[in-house]
This record gives structure tokens, sequence and C-alpha cells, in this order.
């Protein structure tokens, strides 16, 4: 198995994969556009819409406890983290930002399932927007390549 991977392209065929969004309402209008890179990329690697399952929570703070659940239900072959935390003038962004972190890392480790994180950490606004459509569209390439190597492993 040594180098077995070595050169080899991604494999970006998202046919037949099942992916879930779960997506931060805080700072809504940046986690928005990142839904919609998200799946505009899936579409473009071959998700089927009705394979696509996106439910929304209150901030980045639930969002590990929703990737649990649809975990949990086994229905589903990677997941994607969605949300967008701005510096503020305390701590809570640091405290925000490292457990969101950890608990979508903890769901993947526990769960065997890949999750691509696309919980943006920005100090303005204008840096979620820089990144918003980028980081979108990167995490669905994440779900699919990492779905669809979690399957040749297994």
């Amino acid at each position: 198995m040594q180098g077995a991977n070595k050169g080899q392209a991604s494999d970006l065929d998202g046919q037949d994969l099942r992916i879930a969004i779960v997506q931060a309402r805080f700072n809504e209008a940046v986690t928005q556009r990142l839904v919609q890179s998200c799946i505009a990329e899936l579409r473009l690697l071959g998700v089927d819409d009705e394979h696509i399952t996106h439910v929304t929570v209150p901030g980045a703070l639930e969002v590990p406890i929703a990737l649990a659940g649809l975990a949990d239900s086994e229905r589903f072959d990677a997941l994607v983290a969605i949300g967008c935390i701005v510096r503020g003038e305390t701590y809570h962004f640091e405290l925000v930002a490292g457990e969101s972190s950890a608990g979508v890392s903890r769901v993947a480790l526990d769960h065997r399932i890949p999750v691509a994180n696309a919980i943006l950490t920005v100090e303005n606004e204008a840096q979620a927007w820089a990144r918003a459509d980028e980081k979108g569209r990167d995490a669905a390439r994440v779900a699919v390549e990492m779905a669809n190597l979690m399957e040749d492993l297994s």
C-alpha cells in the first residue's frame, strides 16, 4: 500500500453521493453565499439535487450537534459545516472559533465520516465576503473527494 495514492488525481465524481450541509444562520448573508457556492459546485461534480440535504442552525456552536445527528442517521457519504465567525472586541471569538472547529473534527473522527469545514473565521465582514465563494466551492470538492476516498479505503 506504500505510495499507492502517489501521483493519482483526486476523485471528484459526485454521482450517487449523498451530502448534507449544516449552515449556521449567524452572519446569514455570508453563510447563504457559502451554501449557494457549495451547492453549485456539488451539482457540477455530479451530485443530484435530491441527494443534497441542507439544514440550518442558529450559530457555529450548534453546527457540530447537527452534524452528529446527520452522521448518526448513516444516510450520508459526507457532511459540510458552514458558518462565519467575525472577530469582535471580546474573547468570545476565540471560544466560538475553537469550540466549533473542535466539534466539527470530533464528529468526523467519532463517526468516521468526512466533514468539510467551511466555517470562516475572519477579522471583518470584508474578509468573509472575499472568501465566501471559493470556500463554498472548496468545501464541496473536499466533501466529494473524501467521500470517495473513504469508500476506497473501506
